[in-house]
């Protein structure tokens, strides 16, 4: 099969990323001596400096690990909670009956920066000043600014300039909108790095008392006074067309750590399937898996229709079960256990019949029939006319944000020669997500968009609570050997081109370039995590690629498909271990800036 790009292949290493510059920032460290865990804290700060329309340094960050020397696969959970003031009780008082998808009401505790942190402590080699030097020099002498950027702020000049001001003295330079592939600098990101290295490398010559030492400085230093002194200090216009503070401060950010966890794990035939937790999407993977295995898909070839088919049918159900079911297990009872057990997804597994459903279907669990109903009676209150992808324009004709663009995210996969081997999925902390804080050169993320307003509910808003993000990075066994990692930027649709990906590669022998090259596909049949949270029953979005006489087949089947050009669905990166050492990568090229390097 003709791929648009080589499979990368090798036995030294492999970083594989959404931005060239970050696989190439990644690789150099491996070629430096250090680990996978050195290349990927490398490649993560490189993002906020060169995609900061999909990531900044008060984002969050969820990984999935190995360490050779450990022998263990870890999860690394790096999504801030919650401030102590965001109560239910606050935000229904400023008149919401959802959070906003930007601003300072929608901020979490900036989670990033302390997994970076405690990664590149426990399980990195090289020093602080090794892995953030290369993102400080392209943010104080420039890097090829990508036209989805420029896009982007070009769509929010009035905006930045009217309501955002410390945006515009960033992303506007000279008050004009930057040019696409030139040089762009945040000389204001490289101070902030700088002073933050100065003080960290003061306690002395220690690898682990600097590393410390940073850690202090972002959570309880300079970093958190001036964000204390912001959110205090501005009320910000956000997508409710008005003016709100925030309530995050800096005793938030005293307070907080990033952490590890045990995976959820999931047996699929050879193959067992590690993801986090359900404060997350990622038992949706194995949720669709379990369902699968009750269906005739392992022996589909590509371009069948009915490939399609059956997981769009099967991946309906396990979202459904999201909604109704997943949340901050710190906070509420998510019923894991049953809702993979064998039992449960060979009953659900007959829902899936030769037709489209428009129907959403969460399973009723002994025991939550209430929960159940209230999730129910609160998502039939939803428009299905909005989705996260509407425009703005179609929603308040007074909101000054009209031509705002969301975020979406990043990703990235490394793989070392000792067999230590990351995935990780960072995001938030967008340029359109909030406004710049003007000593630090960046904004603060819009996680708890996620949140309901609405009591009884798994997602409900609470101090101190992990919002059930939509970032999801995975790791295979194959045979009971670290194998595959893999992940992408997109929101709902990252479980959804994740298990394309994996079953194209398990069950119809594709490489993994082939398996990425190939049309993409996803639903938005479910409610969307983002603000203003609609839906689109029946639907399939798929490139046009899948052919005609797919697409027949589909609309006969009841599908309501919504067609987009070839090669415009899909971010996808992965990479595998073979058993002898022999490493693979990929990366989609999809927007032209994904990239795979590795020798």
């Amino acid at each position: 099969m003709f791929t648009t790009r080589p499979e990368i292949t090798g036995t030294f290493g492999v970083v594989t990323s959404t931005h060239w510059l970050a696989s190439s920032v990644g690789m150099a460290l491996l070629e430096r001596g250090g680990n996978a865990f050195d290349a990927c804290v490398a490649s993560g700060f490189m993002l906020h400096v060169v995609e900061p329309h999909l990531v900044g340094p008060a984002g969050e960050v969820p990984g999935i690990f190995h360490s050779a020397s450990t022998g263990r696969t870890e999860v690394l959970c790096g999504q801030g909670s919650t401030p102590a003031g965001a109560t239910l009780a606050h935000y229904r008082a400023q008149g919401l009956t959802m959070i906003p998808g930007n601003g300072l009401l929608a901020t979490v505790i900036p989670g990033a920066f302390d997994a970076w942190m405690i990664l590149l402590r426990d399980h990195g080699s090289k020093s602080l000043r090794d892995v953030l030097e290369p993102a400080i020099h392209y943010a104080e002498h420039g890097h090829p600014l990508l036209p989805r950027v420029a896009d982007t702020i070009a769509n929010l000049k009035e905006f930045f300039e009217s309501y955002w001001p410390t945006s515009a003295q960033v992303y506007l330079p000279g008050g004009a909108v930057p040019e696409a592939g030139k040089l762009f600098c945040n000389p204001t990101l490289a101070q902030c790095w700088r002073r933050l290295l100065t003080e960290a490398e003061a306690v002395g010559a220690d690898r682990t008392q600097q590393i410390e030492q940073a850690r202090k400085v972002f959570y309880g230093g300079f970093i958190a006074e001036a964000i204390d002194r912001f959110v205090a200090s501005n009320e910000v216009i956000d997508e409710s067309g008005r003016p709100n503070k925030g309530v995050l401060t800096g005793d938030d950010l005293s307070r907080w750590s990033a952490s590890y966890e045990q995976p959820l794990t999931y047996q699929y035939g050879n193959i067992t399937v590690a993801k986090t937790g359900p404060w997350s999407q990622g038992p949706v993977f194995l949720q669709t898996l379990a369902l699968l295995k009750h269906t005739d898909i392992a022996g589909l070839p590509h371009g069948d229709p009915r490939f399609i088919h059956t997981l769009v049918e099967a991946m309906k159900l396990a979202f459904a079960d999201r909604e109704a079911y997943y949340g901050d297990p710190d906070f509420v009872d998510v019923p894991m256990q049953q809702l993979l057990s064998d039992d449960y997804n060979r009953a659900r597994s007959r829902l899936i019949g030769d037709t489209a459903s428009d129907l959403l279907r969460p399973g009723v669990l002994p025991g939550f029939e209430a929960q159940h109903q209230r999730i129910m009676d609160v998502l039939a209150r939803l428009s299905p006319e909005l989705t996260a992808d509407t425009p703005l324009s179609a929603m308040d004709k007074s909101n000054p944000m009209l031509s705002a663009k969301r975020g979406d995210t990043t990703h990235i996969d490394v793989i070392d020669r000792w067999g230590n081997m990351v995935s990780v999925t960072p995001s938030g902390g967008w340029l359109q997500s909030s406004p710049v804080i003007p000593e630090l050169g960046f904004g603060l993320n819009t996680r708890a968009q996620m949140f309901w307003l609405e009591e009884g509910l798994p997602g409900t808003l609470a101090p101190n609570k992990r919002p059930r993000t939509t970032l999801s990075p995975t790791f295979l066994y194959k045979d009971d050997r670290p194998y595959m990692v893999m992940g992408t930027p997109g929101g709902d649709q990252q479980e959804q081109w994740q298990l394309v990906l994996f079953l194209r590669h398990l069950h119809q022998g594709m490489n993994l370039q082939e398996a990425i090259d190939a049309p993409l596909f996803h639903t938005q049949h479910f409610p969307s995590s983002f603000y203003p949270r609609g839906r689109k029953p029946a639907n399939i979005t798929l490139e046009s690629s899948v052919g005609e006489a797919v697409m027949d087949d589909l609309r006969r089947r009841g599908h309501a498909l919504e067609v987009s050009p070839p090669w415009t669905i899909g971010r996808l990166t992965a990479a595998t271990r073979d058993a002898d050492g022999m490493l693979h990568a990929a990366a989609s090229p999809r927007l032209m800036q994904a990239y795979a390097i590795g020798r």
